[in-house]
């Protein structure tokens, strides 16, 4: 690898149902670039829900004694990246849960960190992003559950259009949406 391809940005995006192996592929692929790893978590820990930290615990073991660091980032992500050093791979999991956090935030405030986060792919060394498949049921009954799948699903496919490869794992199977499909233009809306 020349100096060059050590700093051209490179953005992957892994997208998937629930308990489908996104995260264990994304780091697959962020071990074999053999980079230095920065874990970016987007979650935010709270001692009182139980079941969450162990879902966070069974993470942070997959990981132990490879080399990862972690960066907590449960709102500034796209200044995280902007931190991290360019000869890094970072992994950012989960953008679902990057988007819960900011559902509160009006709809002006949020339109601008997507923009910020697109800017700063184009920053940054290599940066893969894990990113829950929330739309392929029904239409959720609550406002809050509409806002959340709607500005995940465009998040995701803002992303999906810069990425230099999109995977999607399913069933336990990674599939390159790359190779497999064809892109639609830019989303008007």
């Amino acid at each position: 690898m020349n100096a060059e391809q050590a700093t051209t940005p490179r953005v992957i995006l892994v997208t998937g149902p629930a308990r489908s192996g996104k995260s264990e592929w994304a780091e697959m692929l962020a071990v074999e670039t053999q980079k230095p790893r920065i874990y970016l978590a987007t979650a935010r820990v709270d001692p009182n829900d139980s079941e969450w930290v162990a879902r966070i615990a069974k993470h942070v073991h997959r990981r132990t004694h490879q080399g990862w660091k972690t960066w907590e980032v449960p709102i500034l992500l796209a200044e995280a990246l902007l931190e991290a050093p360019k000869d890094s791979c970072l992994l950012v999991d989960s953008l679902g849960t990057w988007v819960a956090n900011l559902l509160a935030e009006e709809d002006a405030t949020w339109e601008q960190m997507q923009r910020d986060l697109i800017l700063a792919c184009s920053l940054v060394g290599e940066v893969i992003f894990v990113a829950e498949e929330t739309g392929w049921g029904v239409v959720p009954a609550y406002p809050s559950g509409r806002k959340f799948r709607d500005r995940l699903g465009a998040l995701v496919r803002r992303l999906g259009a810069i990425a230099h490869t999109t995977y999607l794992v399913t069933g336990g199977h990674a599939l390159n949406l790359s190779q497999l499909g064809t892109p639609l233009p830019p989303s008007s809306g």
